[in-house]
């Protein structure tokens, strides 16, 4: 299956690409494409503790299913007001 991965802020930054396709096998959860992201994007270890991850636009668990199609956004911490 193919996902899309959205890289919002600082993950922007770190991982020098706004977004990016990533093939998993079929019936992957979102623990397959956290670990495939980490091994692309070394530069993005120091954020993962405060990233969020959302699936199709809902903030999802490492072992939430994925499908085709899906689309997995990290969206680092805001600050400001």
């Amino acid at each position: 299956m193919i996902v899309t991965i959205l890289y919002f802020a600082q993950a922007r930054e770190r991982s020098g690409v706004p977004s990016e396709s990533l093939e998993l096998r079929d019936g992957s959860a979102l623990s397959a494409a956290i670990a495939a992201i980490r091994a692309r994007h070394p530069g993005l270890d120091a954020l993962w503790d405060h990233l969020a991850v959302a699936v199709d636009g809902v903030l999802a668990p490492a072992d939430a299913p994925l499908r085709d199609g899906a689309e997995i956004a990290l969206l680092p911490p805001v600050s400001g007001g």
